[in-house]
């Protein structure tokens, strides 16, 4: 089936909900893809302290829930279906969804965000809900009174394994250099939980067991020494969190759309990228600062401008 619209846009995360709401409220056209459920990252963080004027103790879902609302409230459409394709060289841009439908839309605003990075060891992959996790909001309570170790040293792993702490018997931090990289406040703070231990200059070389997480090894950097750690025999089991960074979901765009090295969209400050109508947004572009307040100030942008874009390219 073929729809038109006068912007798609492809995430449902707080930039893509951000932009669904600017361009519905502007009264454009507008669909939000999204094959996953809405939020992106946000959807599993336990506490959002740091965006401005956010309610005491709010989460991430309850904030999800309230930029959902926001876009419905406007008449943004959201489909739950994946990004199959794109051509995006004629003044009309073309995406075909996994399901086989057809939109066809003045502008588009990317906002597909990152996924976790994985440590790549073995055992990992097979092992990936079975001990080893991405997300502490989402599994934490399944390792109550566990031990868990949460491999990383910026500012996500330490403030994870702060929250690790409300539910695990005991949470160790392990870091391949000698020093976190995490702001200096939140470092402060985890020093003060006595639930907390470290491993620096230490990497996970393996994870391992019998469809179960029943153990890892972990290396040191300097010396090379490999360390077994089995989880004790009482519980038989462990937990490993992994907060080692992001990779940009933007292999759908390689060779369309300008990116770095590492695969984010280039875009300048109004989030144009090298296609005049198509716009990135979030995340998922070259930025300094990746959190909910610049998202959605993305999304906010890229819609105003996707409306400036449409206003003089078909109405001028």
């Amino acid at each position: 089936m073929e729809k038109h619209y006068d912007v798609v846009i492809i995430g449902a995360g707080p930039a893509g909900l951000s932009a669904g709401l600017y361009a519905a409220r502007a009264k454009m056209k507008t669909v939000i893809l999204e094959k996953e459920k809405p939020g992106g990252q946000i959807a599993t963080t336990d506490e959002v302290a740091n965006y401005p004027g956010s309610v005491e103790h709010a989460t991430g879902p309850s904030l999800v829930e309230r930029m959902v609302a926001q876009c419905d409230e406007f008449g943004a459409e959201r489909v739950k279906d994946g990004v199959k394709s794109i051509d995006f060289n004629g003044d009309l841009k073309v995406i075909e969804t996994e399901s086989g439908d057809i939109y066809k839309a003045k502008a588009v605003i990317v906002a597909t965000g990152a996924s976790p990075k994985k440590i790549g060891c073995p055992g990992e992959a097979e092992l990936t809900g079975k001990g080893v996790s991405y997300c502490a909001t989402c599994d934490a309570d399944f390792f109550t009174d566990l031990e868990v170790y949460c491999v990383g040293g910026g500012d996500t792993a330490v403030e994870e394994a702060m929250y690790l702490t409300k539910f695990a018997r005991k949470v160790t931090l392990v870091h391949r250099r000698d020093e976190f990289r995490a702001a200096k406040s939140i470092i402060e703070k985890v020093k003060k939980n006595e639930k907390v231990e470290y491993l620096m200059d230490s990497v996970v070389e393996e994870v391992y067991g019998d469809g179960i997480l029943e153990g890892i090894k972990v290396k040191n950097v300097k010396t090379g020494e490999v360390v077994d750690i089995p989880a004790s025999e009482d519980d038989g089991t462990m937990g490993v969190f992994v907060f080692i960074g992001y990779d940009p979901l933007t292999a759908l765009f390689k060779g369309v759309l300008d990116m770095d090295q590492t695969g984010y969209l280039i875009a300048d400050e109004n989030m144009n990228t090298n296609i005049p109508g198509v716009f990135a947004a979030g995340d998922v572009r070259q930025k300094v600062l990746r959190q909910v307040v610049t998202a959605t100030a993305d999304g906010a942008i890229a819609a105003v401008m996707a409306e400036k874009y449409i206003e003089d390219k078909f109405h001028a």
